[in-house]
């Protein structure tokens, strides 16, 4: 059994918990981040092949380097992966792969405990950075009731359409994923879409009034939609909860590539099928579950967390547990937080409010969140 301290904690080597790292090394301040997976970006490359992300690469770099790519086109989940590394070498960051926490205490003298199988980790600060919305899928409970010969995937096991074979597919949840995979299927496959309309921006995201209308969507999506304003406070549970509204894939897309559409929610099993909350009964070979994640944090011993969830935090700092941070948060303080144009502003928050704390000062956090 061994121990180590390390002023800073960060748990967590996706994108949130690399930018924490490098504006805390800025600021002269020691860290060690630590991921379960075996290499940085793997919780990318574990997406479905084809997945691109929404914002053109010229808004897609951490702090300090640049995401390399034309500026206007849109790196696919191995091209991010595979920056993400490339990130944590040009900042020199320490981080250890493979160490998963098993569970986070805080100690009596202050600070806290991270327990790593037979070893332990002392830190005076610990940065969560786990996961925009969880890492753990949500699928309703009576999934277990459909019919056996169903085959049942979650979107985070999808990646590809020869997964669902021959027959019908439903796909359930209508959000960016749900409406990426049944455009995708829908090539192959007859494919049901079911769950609320989110909306839709309507733009093309490969025409060029998207480098028109990008620059827009940022101010709006980092400086309007923001947990300080009333439309902003309005959008966070929508966006924790619901998923925010056709970007690439359209509604028009869909009904080009034949998806039927319904509204409703599935709400239950008929006769071993998908029923959904206005009687429709759906014939599906194969349900992909799009309906996303939840946080799952009971490997914290801290009591900081929602009816929800999520952690009761402003920004990501825990007034009620001093030197407890989260970073990557989804809506953490803006719509943009749960996109990479945000991630560098919300880790740079965390970042100061730690050398604030370090340094004998006190963050004025409680009148900000008040505000």
């Amino acid at each position: 059994m061994t121990t180590q301290h390390i002023e800073t904690l960060i748990i967590g080597a996706g994108q949130a918990g690399l930018a924490t790292g490098y504006q805390l090394q800025r600021l002269g301040r020691s860290c060690l981040v630590i991921d379960r997976n075996e290499r940085i970006g793997d919780n990318w490359r574990q997406q479905w092949d084809t997945l691109k992300l929404y914002s053109p690469a010229k808004y897609d770099g951490l702090p300090g380097l640049p995401f390399p790519a034309p500026p206007w086109s849109y790196p696919g989940k191995d091209d991010l992966a595979d920056y993400l590394e490339k990130y944590a070498i040009h900042a020199d960051l320490p981080v250890r792969m493979s160490t998963p926490v098993d569970r986070l205490e805080a100690r009596a003298e202050g600070g806290f405990t991270a327990f790593l199988g037979s070893d332990t980790i002392t830190c005076d600060n610990v940065v969560v950075a786990t996961g925009t919305f969880g890492r753990t899928p949500r699928v309703p409970a009576f999934a277990a009731d459909l019919d056996p010969g169903i085959r049942q995937l979650h979107s985070s096991e999808y990646r590809r359409a020869s997964q669902v074979g021959d027959g019908p597919v439903l796909v359930v949840g209508a959000s960016h994923s749900g409406c990426d995979i049944a455009y995708e299927v829908a090539e192959h496959v007859p494919t049901t879409l079911v769950g609320p309309d989110r909306g839709q921006i309507p733009v093309q995201w490969n025409s060029r009034v998207i480098r028109y209308v990008f620059p827009i969507l940022k101010f709006v999506w980092s400086h309007v939609l923001t947990r300080k304003t009333p439309m902003g406070r309005k959008q966070m549970p929508e966006i924790r909860h619901h998923g925010g509204p056709m970007l690439r894939v359209k509604r028009a897309d869909l009904a080009g590539r034949g998806v039927v559409r319904h509204l409703a929610r599935v709400e239950g099993v008929k006769d071993g099928q998908p029923q959904l909350d206005d009687g429709t009964v759906v014939e599906a070979a194969t349900v992909v579950w799009c309906t996303g994640f939840k946080q799952v944090f009971d490997w914290m011993d801290l009591p900081v967390f929602g009816d929800d969830g999520f952690p009761q935090e402003y920004r990501g700092v825990v007034e009620s547990v001093p030197g407890l941070f989260f970073c990557g948060l989804a809506f953490q303080y803006a719509f943009s937080s749960m996109v990479l144009l945000g991630v560098g502003r919300d880790a740079a928050y965390v970042a100061q409010h730690i050398d604030q704390r370090m340094r004998g000062l006190v963050p004025a956090v409680r009148a900000e969140s008040a505000a």
